[in-house]
């Protein structure tokens, strides 16, 4: 099964090269960047992926001109400063093969120590096994045809995330793979750990409960 790894960036030129750097061990199909008007030197630091799109600002927007452009037979969604274990993308194809399966993600695992991070990395697995809800930097991946024929992402500004979820769980379950998705800390250790973890479990809920997706965005701060 060959994998096609959507990166939507904005403002990315910190990690981007050495993100597109470590995906090219993991012998994907291809790699495209979608940005979303950087106003840094993220799209020139892209140089070494496959494709450089630009499109409009919003990862939702960005995800769907990437899928798009895709040509793998799946699709793996991942943000620019997540970090993939060796031999994720090779799981892929047999996460998928799994019976009533329609999309997996990887075991997240936020970098930094202490119990309180390791409790979110098992609440974030408990999640998606449990709601079928996966976030983004989760690293969403599903077949190509699949993520079309359930419309892609809807054409929302935040929690996209959450409402393509909701569509996946109409379908089948989502999987958890046992390979790693090292995430940043940057937003628990800026916002507080308590902190950050109530305001995504509320506001997960809300968008559940059904609020719109601009209501919400109100409450999360830098929101891209």
């Amino acid at each position: 099964m060959s994998v096609s790894i959507v990166i939507p960036t904005w403002n990315e030129a910190g990690c981007i090269a050495e993100s597109i750097r470590l995906l090219r061990t993991q012998q994907p199909h291809e790699i495209i960047v979608v940005d979303g008007g950087s106003t840094d030197a993220t799209v020139a630091l892209a140089k070494d992926a496959d494709r450089v799109l630009t499109s409009e600002p919003g990862r939702a927007f960005q995800m769907n001109a990437g899928a798009a452009a895709a040509c793998g037979d799946s699709l793996l969604l991942l943000h620019a400063d997540c970090r993939l274990e060796a031999g994720a993308v090779a799981a892929i194809e047999k996460a998928l093969a799994r019976p009533g399966a329609i999309a997996g993600c990887f075991s997240m695992r936020v970098d930094a120590d202490g119990w309180g991070f390791r409790s979110i990395d098992a609440c974030a697995t408990a999640r998606v096994r449990w709601t079928n809800v996966v976030y983004g930097d989760q690293g969403l991946f599903l077949r190509r045809a699949d993520f079309f024929r359930l419309g892609g992402f809807p054409p929302i500004s935040f929690m996209e995330d959450v409402f393509f979820s909701r569509r996946l769980a109409r379908r089948g379950r989502v999987v958890v793979v046992g390979k790693a998705i090292h995430v940043s800390a940057r937003r628990w250790q800026q916002e507080g750990l308590v902190r950050q973890t109530l305001r995504n479990w509320t506001l997960t809920a809300l968008a559940l409960g059904g609020v719109s997706p601009d209501r919400l965005a109100l409450y999360y701060p830098r929101v891209r």
